[in-house]
């Protein structure tokens, strides 16, 4: 239920920069801006998150418990993958400029940019979205406990998760070895080679389904 609002106070808030509200930056290509009612206080329902990415650069697995996602395309390219909890199913979907993918609340999805220069709008039906990443289901869970659910050996599985020491959100992490596409292109602005980039990123991430056009 919406709170009320007085709109004859002095202190109500009509407008708002949100590029002065960055949450995230991993590096100049690759930030987070929030707008929500903590910013601009006659928001009701509604919030949304700036997102700028690089080529290969993910905002990663994550879902949000308290609220459905609309993502637009405003420049460059992505693919937006969300799990249907229903179906079992990963779906996978290559936007352009103009385009949009709507995420259930509660769905497990990402977002990965097959472009430089990659500005995507997120859209959210609450007042302040929350969100839970995987980064920190996997840091936070016990390694015992995962590998005695999921008869793992515990000693690889905390190797493995040794470098997971905080909240990735914007991944591949700096200096990361095992991804080349993330190692050949970071911090690069490429935009003369955009449509090559776009083609190899495609191959590399898969191209499962088209934004319907009419």
């Amino acid at each position: 239920m919406n709170s009320y609002i007085d709109y004859t106070s002095p202190g109500t808030q009509f407008a708002f920069d949100v590029n002065t509200n960055p949450i995230f930056k991993k590096d100049p290509y690759n930030y987070l801006n929030l707008l929500s009612v903590k910013q601009l206080n006659t928001l009701t329902n509604l919030s949304l998150l700036d997102i700028f990415l690089s080529i290969g650069n993910v905002v990663e697995p994550h879902y949000h418990q308290n609220a459905a996602e609309l993502v637009y395309c405003i420049s460059g390219a992505a693919e937006i993958s969300l799990l249907n909890p229903f179906t079992k199913q990963l779906l996978h979907f290559n936007v352009v400029p103009g385009q949009v993918v709507n995420l259930p609340q509660g769905w497990w999805h990402y977002e990965i940019a097959t472009l430089d220069n990659t500005h995507l709008l997120a859209i959210f039906d609450a007042p302040v979205p929350d969100v839970i990443y995987g980064s920190d289901i996997l840091r936070l869970t016990p390694t015992n406990v995962l590998a005695y659910t999921y008869c793992l050996d515990e000693a690889k599985l905390k190797d493995t998760l040794a470098p997971l020491t905080d909240t990735v959100v914007l991944g591949p992490p700096n200096g990361c070895s095992y991804n080349p596409v993330h190692a050949q292109t970071a911090h690069k602005q490429s935009v003369n080679q955009a449509p090559v980039e776009h083609q190899a990123a495609n191959q590399k991430y898969g191209h499962h389904h088209r934004i319907q056009q009419y």
